[in-house]
């Protein structure tokens, strides 16, 4: 399989920039970003639209798919035509270029894009060769290649300020034989830190057990270490992480092995790997708990209805911050009367009819409540069987994995390394 070509679209469904397309006629990408647009205006909602799309081409021998994905206000397009050995290639190929072009310039908007022509359409040939294969991917490799959009990392370089990377004078594209790391690199401070991030997606009954949860995480690397290191890393708990997802720097064959890391990492940010945390129970189907009980009131009436919420953390040390209770009221909602305790906030929107409840801070051993009313026009009110509860709960990992020890083999010196965990999550609590 391979990729047509690439098209990036501002939020007026219009291209901002795109693949030559050499192997095709003119039409062929106007093809797809007006099928798209068609999709687009013909739904009532833009998430219900397909992620891939049928299109016709000119000759009627010759459909091809049109795959698209949103990220902020942009839409990135991946025609395809031929046979498709794997659907997702063409989506990872376009989160890869969305995460290139974030190293690239930070916040996306077409105003960027329009102001960086000159560097897009660089990384557009550099990413995908004329066969439609990926090519260089790699931020590192890139960089190398493409300048980035700024002289700043030259002027700081010039000017010795502390803990800035500086590379060798005379290195030039493609000189490291490990694609991933540029030669000749040295910070004054060698450090690498650690961000483990992880996700609780569960589904809780009316009983409040859990019939589905399950724990998706990744670890988040910032290296700033001189020269080559060659890296052993070895996590707490790593038995418990499967379905994993490794950095092309990871030696697969010792983490089967052993399951422990051993690398040679990338200078800079990079995902270190992908995980679903599986607790080692005996039952066959292992549960993470819930970290809170949601206690649950509703009423539906004649054009309206009651609600009465109780939350309280199970959490016995950390405070859940950033939550977020949503009921999707049904066709209808006109409004809502409620109260909230500790001085939460909550808000209605006549948009999407959903009544969402706010909570900064949820501390231990403390109950919060949610009480009020709401009106519909329609005489038999339908909201949505279950509340959806979005959380984060910072310096906490569901999978309790910490850094165990870190070996360095190939330098001299000592590296400080740093570990952060973060959780969220995102319940939906039936009643």
């Amino acid at each position: 399989m391979a990729i047509d070509g690439l098209i990036i679209l501002d939020n007026t469904g219009r291209a901002i920039a795109q693949s030559g397309f050499h192997s095709f006629p003119p039409a062929y990408p106007l093809l797809h970003i007006d099928a798209l647009n068609s999709a687009l205006a013909s739904s009532p909602r833009q998430i219900d639209v397909d992620p891939v799309i049928y299109v016709q081409g000119s000759k009627l021998d010759s459909p091809s798919a049109c795959c698209h994905v949103r990220r902020g206000e942009l839409r990135y397009l991946c025609p395809v035509s031929g046979d498709v050995v794997d659907p997702l290639y063409a989506f990872a190929f376009l989160q890869t270029f969305v995460d290139i072009l974030h190293e690239y310039f930070g916040h996306l908007s077409a105003e960027t894009l329009k102001d960086n022509f000159d560097i897009v359409y660089q990384l557009l040939e550099e990413t995908l060769d004329s066969g439609g294969h990926p090519l260089t991917t790699s931020p590192n490799a890139l960089r190398d290649i493409v300048l980035p959009p700024t002289l700043l990392h030259k002027v700081l370089s010039v000017a010795g300020v502390s803990g800035l990377a500086s590379t060798s004078a005379n290195s030039h594209p493609f000189a490291s034989p490990i694609p991933w790391r540029k030669i000749g690199v040295r910070y004054n401070n060698n450090e690498i830190f650690f961000d483990v991030v992880e996700t609780l997606e569960a589904i809780v009954n009316k009983n409040g057990q859990p019939a589905v949860s399950t724990v998706w995480g990744r670890v988040d690397s910032n290296c700033k270490l001189s020269g080559t290191p060659d890296l052993l890393l070895t996590f707490s708990n790593a038995q418990s992480l499967v379905d994993c997802s490794l950095h092309p720097c990871v030696r697969l064959q010792r983490w089967a092995r052993d399951k422990v890391l051993s690398f040679v990492p990338p200078d800079g940010k990079f995902k270190l790997m992908d995980y679903r945390f599986a607790p080692a129970t005996a039952s066959a189907i292992s549960q993470t708990s819930v970290p809170f009980i949601l206690r649950t009131g509703v009423t539906v009436d004649e054009r309206g209805g009651s609600i009465d919420l109780t939350l309280s953390s199970r959490l016995t040390t950390r405070t859940m911050e950033n939550v977020y209770v949503e009921l999707y009221l049904g066709e209808g909602a006109t409004g809502a009367n409620c109260l909230a305790s500790h001085n939460a906030s909550w808000t209605f929107n006549p948009r999407t009819q959903t009544l969402v409840w706010e909570l900064k801070t949820v501390v231990p051993s403390a109950n919060y409540t949610f009480r009020g009313s709401f009106t519909s026009t329609a005489e038999n009110p339908r909201p949505s069987r279950a509340f959806r509860i979005r959380f984060e709960i910072p310096q906490h990992n569901f999978s309790a994995m910490r850094i165990e020890q870190l070996k360095l083999t190939g330098e001299v010196y000592k590296p400080y390394k740093g570990m952060r965990g973060t959780s969220f999550g995102n319940v939906e609590w039936r009643w």
